[in-house]
């Protein structure tokens, strides 16, 4: 999987740089390089690459909760009312 990334991601960026160089009487022909190599790397190998880093990863740990903010700042998360606190 990684190298299939990498090869989506080399062909995309190759796409782009030949989409550049083109000459001026082919701009017609120069946009539909660019355009692929663009939509390679946005559609095909940023959601590749997001499946296999988030693989066994939790999302809750990840979402700015109230709970997550306070843990961040260092601070003990927050009773509601109907939960009992700990008693010493």
């Amino acid at each position: 999987m990684k190298y299939l990334i990498s090869l989506i991601v080399v062909i995309s960026f190759g796409l782009i740089i030949y989409g550049f160089t083109l000459d001026n009487g082919q701009e017609a022909l120069s946009h539909k390089y660019i355009g692929s190599g663009t939509l390679g790397l946005f559609l095909l190998a940023m959601p590749l690459f997001l499946i296999k880093e988030s693989k066994g990863k939790k999302f809750k740990d990840y979402m700015l909760t109230d709970e997550n903010v306070r843990k961040m700042q260092g601070k003990e998360p927050r009773n509601t009312d109907n939960q009992d606190s700990p008693k010493n």
